[in-house]
Order: structure tokens, then C-alpha cells, then sequence
């Protein structure tokens, strides 16, 4: 048992009149313990468990945060301008955002995706690996890739190993934790912009009062497909814009394609189509759509367009001018 972490299960796990949130510097000295190895399993469990059924506060994630950013090198050499997290863990739909980095980045705009292995065959990884796009190794070769082609995925087991492991622990406790929410808001490189999809629309408000906290002045967020920075082309969707650390609600419309809607929730998790779509070889207008949406809310975001028809635009010839190979 470790003594020192027992004090932070007394604060969280005394009941409904004794216990209360952390605060951001006791966040930090648990994660901070967590990630040295010297919390037990139990223990680690049932803190998270406790955080999970009450919900964790802004303090406490950015408290994590915090305690993450202490272990990452102190000069990542990462010339980023757009940090794009991904952290779903189980893709059941191919990630055609992946598309809408990869035009962003085509714009002049360095984005640094970062995130999980995941689950299953039309993973983040496995569409770029397919789109022939390897991760990088360590956060080096990620900063000579964003210097050479505007884009760099970072694994984060390469970037933050101890932190890394705890995502094990989403079988085994069958729910997502803390660990995720924190993961979102990490941004290794301290990126003037920003971009986040959460699963749950109670999210979406913490992780914006979580980037205020870091001191954040730029970010999108969004609900998202998947849990991911997607948008669903098929109707307009409410996002929350930070602009000069100030959050406003705004609705970002809806982008019109020919045909009938596309079956977004029968798509069978496969990348031949993502890649038939990239490459030219496929007429897909939802998924199309999806990544000019996406691109143009990206691109938005990163201070590329003003508003949404400026921003569409410009992801339309993004698109129009992709290297189809």
C-alpha cells in the first residue's frame, strides 16, 4: 500500500458530506505518485473509479496535466502550430478527419496529431499507416517531419511511456477514466491552436475550462464523431471557440453533398475506402464532406479563416489540389 497516495483517496472516496474535488496542486501530487510506480493497482483503480462516478473537475484534470508535462523532455523541438489529439480508443468507422489533418497541414498550418494505438482495423494510426504515413519514433523525428511535410503523428507511448500505461486500464475497470479526459487537453508542444472532440456533450465544457486553466488562448471544441474531431457534414454543429482565452458558443453550419445521406452509423470500420477516397479512386460525397467540413473547421480554428464560407472555400481547394497517391 502506498501511504502517501492514501491521503488522496481520503479527500476523494469519503462520502457524499466529507469528500470534495482536488485541488490542482494535489492532482498534480497524485499523478505525479501514479505515474512514479508508486500507487498500487487497487488503489489506482478505485481513485479512478471515484473520479469517474462524481466526474472530475476542471482543477483535477489540469492538475494531471500538469503532472504529465513534468515528464516530457524539456525541449521537444516541435514546431507546431495546430496540436490535433486522438484519443478514441475504439474506432467502429473508418477516421476520415484524418483526411482533414492531412489538408490542413497542406495550408501551411504544422499539426501535430498525437494519441492511442486503438482498437480495431480502421484505427488513427492504421489510416495513416495505410495513406503511408509511419509514426514517429520520438519527438525529434516528429519536429524533422513537421519541418518537412507540416505533419507529424506522435504515439504516446513515445512521448509520455508512464502515462501511456494507464490507458490500460480501460478493460479492466470497463470505463473510460480521467486518463482520457486528461489526454486531450496534454498538448506537448504548447501549440498556439487547438482542436478537440470529446464523446459526451458534458465534455465539451470541461475540457474548455480545463484549457483556460493552462492558459490556453485558441481551441475548438466539439462533440465529435466517434469521439474524435469529426464533423457530421448532414447537420451544423455546435462548438465552443476560445479566442483570446474568452469561450463562445457558436454553430458551425452544415456542408451539402450530392445524393443521399451517407449511412454514418452502418459504416463497416474498413480503410480501402479512406484511401480510394484520398487517392481519387472513389466517389464517396458524405465521407467527402466530412473531411472538408472538418478541414474547414480545423483550418478556422488555426486562425486560417474567419469565418465558415472563407473556410470552406479554402478546404475545398485544399482538396480540389491533394497529392492523390
Amino acid at each position: 500500500m502506498s501511504a502517501e497516495f492514501v491521503r488522496f483517496l481520503r479527500i476523494v472516496g469519503r462520502g457524499p458530506r466529507l469528500s470534495r474535488p482536488l485541488t490542482r496542486e494535489e492532482a498534480r501530487a497524485a499523478m505525479s505518485l501514479i505515474l512514479a510506480g508508486r500507487v498500487e493497482p487497487a488503489q489506482l483503480g478505485g481513485f479512478l473509479l471515484v473520479l469517474r462516478t462524481r466526474g472530475e473537475t476542471p482543477e483535477e484534470i489540469a492538475g494531471f496535466v500538469d503532472a504529465v508535462r513534468a515528464t516530457l523532455p524539456e525541449d521537444p523541438a516541435l514546431p507546431v502550430v495546430l496540436d490535433w489529439p486522438s484519443y478514441a480508443d475504439r474506432h467502429r468507422r473508418p477516421p476520415w478527419f484524418v483526411l482533414a489533418a492531412l489538408l490542413v497541414a497542406r495550408a501551411g498550418v504544422r499539426v501535430l496529431m498525437h494519441g492511442l494505438a486503438g482498437e480495431g482495423p480502421a484505427t488513427t494510426r492504421a489510416a495513416l499507416e495505410a495513406l503511408g504515413i509511419v509514426p514517429a519514433r520520438v519527438p525529434e523525428e516528429a519536429g524533422e517531419r513537421l519541418e518537412r511535410d507540416g505533419f507529424a503523428y506522435l504515439p504516446v507511448e513515445r512521448l509520455a511511456p508512464a502515462f501511456a500505461r494507464l490507458f490500460a486500464l480501460r478493460p479492466v475497470l470497463g470505463v473510460r477514466t480521467a486518463i482520457h479526459t486528461a489526454a486531450r487537453a496534454l498538448d506537448p508542444a504548447r501549440a498556439p491552436f487547438q482542436v478537440q472532440g470529446v464523446f459526451h456533450p458534458p465534455y465539451v465544457a470541461l475540457q474548455v475550462a480545463v484549457q483556460r486553466l493552462l492558459g490556453r488562448r485558441a481551441a475548438v471544441t466539439l462533440k465529435g464523431m466517434g469521439g474524435e474531431f469529426q464533423c457530421n457534414p448532414d447537420k451544423p454543429v455546435r462548438v465552443v471557440v476560445l479566442d483570446g482565452g474568452e469561450p463562445a458558443e457558436r454553430v458551425w453550419p452544415a456542408v451539402p453533398y450530392a445524393g443521399p445521406r451517407h449511412p454514418w452509423r452502418d459504416e463497416p470500420p474498413e480503410l480501402a475506402p479512406l484511401v480510394a477516397l484520398w487517392r481519387g479512386e472513389a466517389t464517396l460525397p458524405g465521407p467527402e464532406a466530412a473531411v472538408i467540413a472538418t478541414a474547414a473547421l480545423a483550418l478556422h480554428a488555426a486562425g486560417r479563416a474567419d469565418g465558415p464560407e472563407t473556410a470552406e472555400r479554402l478546404a475545398r481547394e485544399l482538396w480540389a489540389d491533394r497529392p492523390r497517391r
